[in-house]
């Protein structure tokens, strides 16, 4: 975390300048145990508020080069809410907005390629409940077509 980034009061709320940098922190940890797939992979967090925002990953930037402060802030519809330089990987939207939008309760959606998800995702009936750690995510497992 860099100076700017340890004083986050202004100009975001403090409810959401704790989202960034949980988030920030997150895509940090995500680029260290080596499930980002370079700028492929998304992570995003709910600003707190009725008006239905997120923060998602500046597309072209690194995970582990994301600050609190890099991370864009976006509608359901895909417009930025604030000035920044960085552009919003289109699929990236498209998958987040659509949980999203579906789920208020989900504050946080990770989307990564790691090595055993991918391959999990490869067989043609994805995870089955053949083992006890299997059986613990069936029940909060989702599919997006």
């Amino acid at each position: 975390m860099n100076d700017r980034d340890r004083n986050l009061s202004q100009p975001f709320s403090t409810a959401e300048a704790r989202v960034r940098a949980d988030l920030a922190a997150c895509y940090r940890l995500v680029a260290l145990y080596g499930w980002d797939d370079l700028i492929f992979t998304h992570i995003s967090a709910r600003v707190p508020g009725p008006e239905h925002q997120f923060l998602i990953n500046p597309y072209g930037m690194m995970f582990e080069e994301i600050t609190a402060s890099s991370l864009v802030k976006i509608d359901l519809s895909g417009n930025k809410v604030d000035d920044s330089p960085w552009d919003v990987n289109p699929a990236g939207f498209t998958i987040h907005s659509a949980i999203h939008a579906a789920r208020a309760d989900a504050n946080c959606v990770i989307h990564t390629h790691s090595m055993n998800g991918t391959a999990v995702s490869a067989q043609e009936h994805g995870v089955l409940p053949l083992t006890q750690h299997a059986s613990f995510i069936l029940a909060s497992l989702g599919y997006h077509d």
